[in-house]
């Protein structure tokens, strides 16, 4: 039989916890511990050991952004980090993508999607809504790209596995990179993953953030449609 998927949600309002917490045990996943605050979100899943936490970003005393660094140290049972905010804000995206958190929601979250980007997350994947993919696209569009850096970093790449990364980081879900591409949804994964492990990347997330930093996305190619790397 199938563990539990087990959960840590920290956030300093109540309704926020107590919400979270009747919509994922009603759909079979254990909430195992809650927190008001960063301090007590690390001691948690020091305590619980869970497969996902659900993390704000503004709690007092310490906030959703220390916390995953103190959590997310490269151990390899480390859980992974869903930021939750209400806030679609450019440092917040770039922090916490580089703290090592998997991904974003927004605290208006419906039910549905809530419970699915915790499975999502689990399985591997990235979680990036939408407006705040755009929102990092548009931030790192307006930098020069560092063609030195984009060469070191992405040597290892074949040119087909350099596509795909360009494809992901415009926040395309597998589907929609196998139907661009003219692949399976088979192959795509195999790309990616290959992609992770030649970077030596967490997950999705990270490749998006290096994909803009090294200059493998540009401003002319921010018009592609954006959607969410949560529809697999």
């Amino acid at each position: 039989m199938t563990e539990p998927l087990r959960v840590v949600v920290a956030d300093d309002q109540a309704l926020v916890r107590t919400g979270f917490r009747m919509i994922l045990t009603a759909e079979g996943i254990e909430v195992v511990a809650e927190a008001t605050n960063g301090v007590e979100a690390v001691d948690a899943v020091r305590r619980t050991r869970p497969d996902v936490v659900l993390m704000d970003i503004r709690m007092p005393e310490m906030d959703g952004l220390e916390a995953t660094r103190r959590i997310l140290t490269g151990a390899a049972d480390e859980p992974r980090v869903v930021m939750l905010t209400t806030f679609d804000l450019d440092h917040y995206v770039y922090a916490a993508l580089s703290a090592g958190a998997s991904g974003f929601l927004l605290k208006d979250v419906t039910p549905e999607h809530l419970v699915a980007a915790v499975r999502t997350v689990r399985s591997g994947d990235a979680l990036l809504a939408p407006v705040i993919t755009r929102r990092l696209v548009e931030r790192f569009a307006r930098r020069t790209p560092d063609t030195t850096a984009l060469h070191r970093d992405l040597a290892a790449l074949t040119p087909r596995e350099l596509e795909v990364l360009r494809r992901l980081a415009q926040g395309l879900s597998n589907a929609e990179l196998a139907d661009r591409l003219h692949l399976s949804e088979a192959t795509v994964k195999t790309h990616v993953s290959r992609i992770l492990a030649k970077l030596s990347l967490r997950d999705r997330a990270q490749a998006v953030v290096i994909a803009y930093e090294t200059g493998l996305v540009s401003r002319g190619e921010r018009e592609d449609p954006l959607c969410s790397a949560d529809h697999e």
